[in-house]
């Protein structure tokens, strides 16, 4: 029986330090050894949102405990790790430096090869880690960074069908959470209140709804909701707003998602379409059942994470490593932190003022 790769995810990109093992079975599906994400939500809480220099410390501090914890819990020995994976991009310079670095010098200690990873591509293959999923299929990425939807054609293959042309609707999400008054992380709080109210109650903006294709705006909902909150008295209008902004949201990603089933099937003569939804936002339950119910409705096959993969990890990077290690495919140890990094290099760039849709 020929060893199975064992790769060492690391992921910093942003606010959780994390590490994972990763290797596969007889039948070549991934198998997650161990998966330890370290969380900075008490040092950015009193702030309302993640500070860059204080983010960076914490993977500092933390960093080479969660590696050795993940090794620990994997029961695997350190000389067995056949390749390092870590994220190398997009996200937060001074945070993604420490991940990589320590990547870097782990990989020149133990010998072994150096994969640097992008943090999209681990989110975009993060359902293989559950499920036997083919290519290609279709992507919505949404998370606290980024929103778009992606044509997954194969391992470093990627088309750009539509992306956010200002704000990422994780951003939105905690926004709105900040502007009710629930403290950081606040989007996942939303949901909670929006059971309480009325989602008829405000009628907010849906930008670029009826343009763009399945482009994306959130930036215009934002700014409605911070007009309104001025004038909020009371807890159900509080409720009643948190609501409002569910369901608005709801409704754009219906829509959007529709076009974006519409130019993947220009894209991909295929009989069995798939769609996943990944990034932090598809922990969303109310986003999940409705755009479930959108498969069904086109006949569309929906893939999600399991809700402990949805957010940054480092299973998907150590995934994405696996991957890469079986082809070959490593990075020279000079690699360099890239905080924008799209995985469609041909898409262009549609953000900031003048975007012309």
């Amino acid at each position: 029986m020929s060893k199975k790769p064992l790769i060492l995810g690391i992921e910093s990109s942003c606010d959780e330090t994390a590490a994972s093992l990763v290797t596969e079975n007889e039948q070549g599906t991934p198998v997650v050894l161990s998966n330890i994400i370290s969380s900075q939500v008490d040092i950015h809480k009193e702030f309302g949102g993640v500070v860059p220099e204080l983010a960076a410390r914490s993977h500092i501090e933390k960093i080479d405990w969660i590696v050795k914890k993940a090794i620990d819990d994997s029961r695997c020995k350190i000389e067995e790790i056949d390749a390092i994976a870590s994220t190398a991009g997009p996200g937060l310079i001074v945070c993604l430096s420490v991940g990589l670095s320590f990547g870097k010098a782990l990989a020149l200690s133990l010998n072994k090869p150096f994969i640097a990873i992008n943090h999209l591509e681990g989110h975009a293959l993060s359902p293989r880690l559950n499920s036997n999923l083919d290519y290609p299929y279709l992507v919505l990425l949404i998370s606290g960074g980024h929103s778009q939807f992606l044509s997954v054609q194969g391992l470093g293959k990627y088309k750009r069908l539509g992306t956010t042309i200002d704000d990422a609707l994780g951003e939105a999400f905690d926004k709105t959470a900040k502007l009710l008054g629930v403290e950081f992380p606040g989007g996942p709080q939303i949901e909670i209140l929006a059971k309480k109210g009325d989602p008829n109650k405000y009628d907010l903006p849906k930008p670029i709804f009826n343009k763009g294709g399945c482009n994306l705006s959130f930036a215009g909902l934002k700014t409605s909701i911070l007009k309104i909150t001025k004038n909020i008295k009371t807890d159900q209008e509080k409720f009643d707003l948190a609501a409002s902004f569910q369901k608005t949201v709801e409704d754009i990603l219906y829509k959007k998602t529709k076009i974006a089933f519409n130019e993947f099937e220009k894209e991909n003569k295929i009989k069995e379409k798939k769609f996943v939804v990944a990034g932090g936002v598809a922990a969303n339950k109310n986003i999940r059942s409705m755009l479930e119910n959108l498969c069904i409705e086109k006949n569309y096959h929906s893939i999600f994470p399991p809700i402990n993969l949805c957010g940054d990890n480092a299973a998907m990077i150590a995934l994405v490593g696996l991957e890469k290690f079986k082809i070959k495919q490593f990075d020279n140890l000079d690699h360099p932190p890239k905080p924008r990094w799209p995985l469609d290099e041909n898409a262009a760039f549609l953000k900031g003022a003048g975007v012309k849709l």
